[in-house]
């Protein structure tokens, strides 16, 4: 099996110019592709011209790499490089617009043929989740605010027997309210989180002690680690962070406000 998830080396993503354009994924509203780039491979194409805008695709690398730092399985992502001109020979006019809006640097997650997702009978005490991996999604999403891995959409992918994560653009809401100027970081530090919807709920009794484990491999140094990987032109200027380097510093700041806290952690861990 060759590896997928070795992003954490990496202090930016690596570029990637898309060679040809092959499917839409329909199964969400932003209308993903799949793409072929010039390094031979294969990825899940996350438009920048899609209706959620840039922040979604900066909340993918951000958590991702959280994700990929505690140990949990991630596909690489790549930043792609799309020419408008693949719209040329697209004949769906949705298509067509999307690639045409996307001109620029694109978010590539590689793509893991033969995946398929979470369907509620893998993580039993004898699978893949026997060491507390699935308590460690838990703490990942609520340290993020994930409000989407639902039994609706799990958003989990089992490959080679082991349980990936993808689609976090869900997470760290507090961005889009940013228009104004940068929020204030302590509101998101104690916001709760609710897990009663989470696909792996009945995982919970593993929190505690993956908040145990997880906690002191963060800090600000990681946060901004992970920051750094976002390319420059997703980070859109806002009031008192004019710059990429002042936005991801606003992120480190929530970031570190929130680990400095358990008030969204559930079970309520001292």
């Amino acid at each position: 099996m060759t590896a997928r998830s070795s992003q954490t080396e990496e202090t930016t993503l690596p570029g990637v110019f898309v060679t040809r354009y092959v499917t839409p994924l329909r199964e969400g509203g932003s209308l993903p592709g799949i793409v072929e780039g010039d390094d031979l491979g294969t990825y899940v194409c996350k438009f920048r011209g899609a209706g959620q805008g840039l922040k979604v695709l900066v909340a993918e690398v951000i958590v991702s790499g959280l994700a990929e730092h505690l140990g949990l399985r991630t596909p690489r992502l790549v930043a792609l490089d799309l020419d408008p001109e693949i719209a040329r020979y697209e004949a769906d006019e949705e298509v067509q617009d999307l690639l045409n809006a996307s001109a620029g640097l694109n978010l590539g997650v590689d793509f893991l043929p033969g995946a398929f997702g979470y369907d509620g009978t893998v993580l039993d005490p004898d699978g893949p989740a026997a060491d507390g991996e699935a308590a460690k999604v838990i703490w990942l999403d609520a340290f993020c605010a994930n409000v989407d891995r639902s039994w609706r959409n799990p958003n989990l992918l089992l490959w080679h027997g082991d349980l990936w994560v993808i689609d976090h653009g869900a997470s760290l809401y507090f961005h889009h309210g940013w228009a104004s100027g940068v929020t204030d970081p302590a509101r998101f530090a104690r916001q709760p989180w609710d897990a009663s919807d989470h696909v792996l709920g009945n995982h919970l009794a593993g929190v505690a002690a993956a908040d145990a484990e997880i906690s002191p491999r963060l800090d600000r140094d990681t946060f901004a680690r992970v920051l750094s990987r976002v390319p420059d032109e997703w980070l859109e200027p806002v009031p008192g962070a004019e710059t990429p380097d002042a936005l991801r510093a606003a992120y480190v700041e929530f970031l570190t406000a929130r680990l400095g806290t358990r008030q969204w952690l559930p079970g309520g861990v001292a």
